[in-house]
Protein backbone atom coordinates (compact mmCIF):
# COMPACT_ATOMS: atom_id res chain seq x y z
CA UNK A 1 0.00 0.00 0.00
CA UNK A 2 2.82 2.42 0.91
CA UNK A 3 4.54 1.69 -2.42
CA UNK A 4 1.32 2.42 -4.31
CA UNK A 5 0.81 5.73 -2.51
CA UNK A 6 4.46 6.68 -3.08
CA UNK A 7 4.23 5.77 -6.77
CA UNK A 8 1.04 7.81 -7.14
CA UNK A 9 2.64 10.79 -5.40
CA UNK A 10 5.73 10.62 -7.65
CA UNK A 11 3.59 10.34 -10.77
CA UNK A 12 1.40 13.25 -9.66
CA UNK A 13 4.51 15.38 -8.93
CA UNK A 14 6.02 14.57 -12.34
CA UNK A 15 2.78 15.56 -14.11
CA UNK A 16 2.64 18.86 -12.19
CA UNK A 17 6.26 19.66 -13.08
CA UNK A 18 5.59 18.83 -16.73
CA UNK A 19 2.52 21.09 -16.87
CA UNK A 20 4.46 23.83 -15.06
CA UNK A 21 7.28 23.70 -17.58
CA UNK A 22 4.85 23.77 -20.51
CA UNK A 23 3.16 26.84 -19.05
CA UNK A 24 6.56 28.51 -18.59
CA UNK A 25 7.55 27.65 -22.17
CA UNK A 26 4.32 29.20 -23.46
CA UNK A 27 4.92 32.29 -21.32
CA UNK A 28 8.40 32.70 -22.87
CA UNK A 29 7.03 32.22 -26.41
CA UNK A 30 4.44 34.94 -25.79
CA UNK A 31 7.07 37.23 -24.25
CA UNK A 32 9.26 36.76 -27.33
CA UNK A 33 6.36 37.58 -29.66
CA UNK A 34 5.64 40.70 -27.62
CA UNK A 35 9.32 41.67 -27.83
CA UNK A 36 9.24 41.39 -31.66
CA UNK A 37 6.18 43.66 -31.69
CA UNK A 38 7.87 46.21 -29.44
CA UNK A 39 10.87 46.11 -31.80
CA UNK A 40 8.60 46.68 -34.82
CA UNK A 41 6.91 49.56 -32.94
CA UNK A 42 10.34 50.98 -31.93
CA UNK A 43 9.09 50.95 -28.32
CA UNK A 44 12.54 51.42 -26.80
CA UNK A 45 11.17 52.14 -23.31
CA UNK A 46 9.40 48.77 -23.02
CA UNK A 47 12.43 47.01 -24.47
CA UNK A 48 14.71 48.76 -21.96
CA UNK A 49 12.57 47.31 -19.17
CA UNK A 50 12.75 43.82 -20.69
CA UNK A 51 16.51 43.84 -21.34
CA UNK A 52 18.69 42.95 -18.37
CA UNK A 53 21.30 45.59 -17.54
CA UNK A 54 24.05 43.07 -18.41
CA UNK A 55 22.35 41.85 -21.62
CA UNK A 56 24.31 41.29 -24.83
CA UNK A 57 23.20 41.51 -28.45
CA UNK A 58 24.96 39.79 -31.35
CA UNK A 59 24.22 40.98 -34.88
CA UNK A 60 25.80 40.44 -38.30
CA UNK A 61 27.65 43.74 -37.81
CA UNK A 62 28.90 43.29 -34.26
CA UNK A 63 28.05 42.78 -30.62
CA UNK A 64 27.11 45.27 -27.93
CA UNK A 65 25.20 45.81 -24.71
CA UNK A 66 21.79 47.03 -23.61
CA UNK A 67 22.40 50.77 -23.85
CA UNK A 68 23.64 50.63 -27.44
CA UNK A 69 20.82 48.27 -28.52
CA UNK A 70 18.15 50.51 -27.00
CA UNK A 71 19.73 53.61 -28.57
CA UNK A 72 19.91 51.95 -32.00
CA UNK A 73 16.22 51.03 -31.81
CA UNK A 74 15.22 54.44 -30.45
CA UNK A 75 17.14 56.28 -33.22
CA UNK A 76 15.90 54.01 -36.00
CA UNK A 77 19.44 52.85 -36.84
CA UNK A 78 17.90 49.39 -37.04
CA UNK A 79 14.15 49.14 -37.44
CA UNK A 80 12.95 45.59 -36.93
CA UNK A 81 9.87 45.99 -39.13
CA UNK A 82 8.57 42.42 -39.10
CA UNK A 83 9.71 39.04 -37.87
CA UNK A 84 7.94 36.18 -39.64
CA UNK A 85 8.35 33.31 -37.19
CA UNK A 86 8.56 29.90 -38.86
CA UNK A 87 9.64 27.70 -35.94
CA UNK A 88 10.06 28.20 -32.22
CA UNK A 89 11.35 26.02 -29.42
CA UNK A 90 12.08 26.64 -25.74
CA UNK A 91 14.23 24.81 -23.22
CA UNK A 92 14.10 25.61 -19.50
CA UNK A 93 17.21 25.12 -17.35
CA UNK A 94 16.63 26.15 -13.74
CA UNK A 95 15.86 29.91 -13.88
CA UNK A 96 16.98 30.27 -17.51
CA UNK A 97 14.90 29.89 -20.67
CA UNK A 98 16.55 29.45 -24.07
CA UNK A 99 14.29 30.22 -27.00
CA UNK A 100 15.20 29.47 -30.61
CA UNK A 101 13.30 31.24 -33.39
CA UNK A 102 13.72 30.47 -37.08
CA UNK A 103 12.56 33.71 -38.69
CA UNK A 104 12.59 35.82 -41.77
CA UNK A 105 13.36 39.34 -40.59
CA UNK A 106 12.38 42.38 -42.57
CA UNK A 107 14.34 45.33 -41.24
CA UNK A 108 15.49 48.75 -42.21
CA UNK A 109 19.21 49.23 -41.63
CA UNK A 110 20.77 52.59 -42.43
CA UNK A 111 17.74 53.55 -44.52
CA UNK A 112 17.81 50.34 -46.62
CA UNK A 113 15.16 47.64 -46.29
CA UNK A 114 16.61 44.14 -46.03
CA UNK A 115 15.16 40.68 -45.57
CA UNK A 116 17.22 37.89 -44.03
CA UNK A 117 16.59 34.38 -42.75
CA UNK A 118 17.89 33.97 -39.19
CA UNK A 119 18.08 31.48 -36.38
CA UNK A 120 17.65 33.77 -33.36
CA UNK A 121 18.73 32.69 -29.90
CA UNK A 122 17.04 34.46 -27.01
CA UNK A 123 18.13 33.80 -23.43
CA UNK A 124 15.77 34.84 -20.65
CA UNK A 125 16.59 34.82 -16.92
CA UNK A 126 13.91 34.65 -14.23
CA UNK A 127 14.45 37.51 -11.79
CA UNK A 128 12.43 38.65 -8.79
CA UNK A 129 10.56 41.15 -11.01
CA UNK A 130 9.94 38.72 -13.88
CA UNK A 131 11.72 37.44 -16.97
CA UNK A 132 14.58 39.55 -18.35
CA UNK A 133 16.28 39.14 -21.71
CA UNK A 134 19.95 38.33 -21.15
CA UNK A 135 21.03 37.70 -24.73
CA UNK A 136 19.73 38.07 -28.26
CA UNK A 137 21.86 36.59 -31.06
CA UNK A 138 21.18 36.51 -34.78
CA UNK A 139 22.72 33.74 -36.91
CA UNK A 140 22.13 34.22 -40.62
CA UNK A 141 20.93 31.07 -42.34
CA UNK A 142 22.28 30.11 -45.71
CA UNK A 143 19.84 29.12 -48.43
CA UNK A 144 20.46 27.04 -51.55
CA UNK A 145 23.02 28.81 -53.68
CA UNK A 146 24.16 31.17 -50.89
CA UNK A 147 27.83 31.18 -49.96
Amino acid sequence: MKKTILAFFLLFSAVQISFGQEATKQEIIELSKTKWQWMADKDADKLAELFDNKSVFVHMGGAWGKEQEVNIIRSGGIWYKKADIHEVSVEIIDNTAILLNRITLIAEVGGNEVSNPFEVTEVYIKKADGWKLGSLSFTKLMGPGDR
